[in-house]
């Protein structure tokens, strides 16, 4: 009947608007924490078969859904692990530490946090929410892994209290030779200088260069030839290289190298400007210089000149800080001024991120109707790139939902002013004052005359505002 089907209505618009204050609540309750996306309620009408003669009330049903598709500001902080995806993309993150004990259910992705090393050196959020990337190989260089599974992730490690030792491969020299030594009645003094780099432990080795100019006879013209002997301190100073270098006296290339010619050692490749030795620990590239071409070994007028000594490699280093550019890689810096790659954090990408289940901590997992899950490098294909020293920030805004929230208590109250109109229009007599109960009985009469109950509702409800005040 129709007075029952008000009754619904106005409960289930109770229930519908406790439905929408609860996710108002828990959006203002959260509009200060980081990565929270709010939640939102959608109301629907109901229809119970109405006919064009007659009408029954259906009421209304809620629905929430939680927009994991918006994305809130960034703020900036002090830590360096400190991470959020700007753009589309979450991070992938697992709540067990060792990647042994890690199934699938513990998978879960997330759009920021705090990731600090644990005891252990792993980057964990306080929630315990480890981030996941590929490692590194010694060079920096990151394998090939599945895109479409989370199974060669590996939980992030900082390699806490681990020394950091880069073997030198690479020597650069630009020195100028004296021109006039190799002139007639020089004295043929050799030049030497002394090179350092660092072994396959990090230790500071030394190699010494030794000079010597080719001084021509009396009557003869500058022989423009110097010998060069290369020896290893970590072999007990043996020759581990020996040259012939010949420089070019024509105009437009005077000073420059002509020719290097190997007498031990690596030969030289002119099409490189670079040989090789071989000391204690390995092979070392030694660049000169091209041949013609200044800025490597010269030959001019003046004074022995060492005018640039480069080498790579580092000796041993503490490690200061790890850090993560926008690409996803994870750096880590030592105090020796070195730094290695160590691992690389892809982002996840789903078809429908509001299909994600939401978990503790703004982290989600993958569901049928999130889609399957892809992974890419950030910044590449549709996701955005990592930002480090940054937070996301809430997408609440709280000015808009106290303005839901009053609009909300006012459609609660409404509903219950309806639930208590049916209520007062189905009393019966032994639920009226002793006072009106004549006037009541009086109802009867009125039937014949064909009032309707619309107007005896409205009466009784006088008569107890009557009893009330009375």
């Amino acid at each position: 009947m129709t007075i029952s089907s008000s009754l619904s209505a106005g409960v289930s618009g109770l229930a519908a608007n406790a439905h929408r204050l609860a996710t108002i609540s828990d959006n203002i309750a959260n509009s200060a924490t980081y990565g929270y996306r709010r939640a939102v309620t959608d109301f629907h009408s109901l229809v119970m078969g109405n006919d064009s003669g007659r009408y029954v009330a259906g009421g209304v049903s809620a629905t929430s859904q939680r927009l994991i598709d918006e994305s809130g500001a960034l703020s900036s902080t002090t830590n360096p692990t400190d991470l959020a995806v700007r753009g589309r993309g979450f991070l992938p993150v697992s709540s067990s530490a060792m990647a042994g004990e890690r199934g699938s259910e513990d998978f879960r992705l997330t759009t920021t946090g705090s990731f600090r090393a644990d005891e252990d050196g792993y980057l964990r959020t306080p929630d315990g929410q480890t981030l996941l990337g590929w490692p590194a190989e010694l060079d920096g260089s990151i394998g090939t892994y599945p895109r479409d599974t989370a199974s060669g992730l590996q939980p992030v490690r900082v390699p806490a209290g681990e020394l950091s030792g880069i073997a030198t491969t690479e020597v650069t020299l630009a020195v100028n030779l004296p021109a006039t030594e190799t002139q007639e009645e020089s004295l043929g003094l050799p030049e030497e200088l002394t090179v350092e780099y660092y072994d396959n432990l990090g230790t500071t080795q030394q190699l010494g260069l030794t000079f010597t100019p080719t001084v021509p006879a009396a009557g003869v013209p500058p022989s423009n030839e110097w010998t060069l002997q290369i020896t290893d301190g970590a072999s007990a100073d043996a020759v581990v290289g020996e040259y012939t270098l010949v420089f070019d006296d024509s105009r437009g290339a005077g000073g420059s190298l002509a020719t290097m010619t190997a007498i031990t050692g690596g030969p030289f490749d002119p099409a490189t400007g670079t040989f090789s030795i071989d000391v204690a620990g390995g092979p070392i590239e030694m660049d000169v210089g091209l041949p013609g071409v200044s800025g490597g070994l010269s030959q001019l007028a003046g004074v022995f000149a060492p005018l640039s000594v480069g080498r790579d490699g580092a000796a041993t280093g503490n490690l200061t800080s790890v850090e993560v550019d926008p690409g996803g890689f994870v750096h880590a810096y030592y105090d020796n001024g070195e730094s290695r790659r160590i691992y690389q954090v892809p982002l996840v990408d789903v078809a429908n991120s509001n299909g994600l289940e939401t978990h503790d901590g703004q982290s989600y997992s993958l569901t049928r109707e999130s889609g399957e899950m892809l992974l890419w490098n950030a910044g590449d294909g549709p996701t955005g790139d990592i930002v480090g020293f940054a937070r996301e920030e809430s997408t609440v805004d709280v000015a808009s939902e106290l303005t839901q929230l009053i609009q909300t208590q006012r459609a609660y109250s409404s509903n219950a002013k309806v639930i208590q109109t049916v209520e007062l229009s189905l009393a019966e007599e032994t639920d009226l004052p002793v006072e009106i109960s004549v006037w009541v009985l009086e109802r009867s009469e009125l039937i014949p005359l064909r009032v309707c109950s619309a107007t005896i509702a409205p009466l009784l409800v006088r008569m107890l505002d009557m009893c009330v005040w009375s």
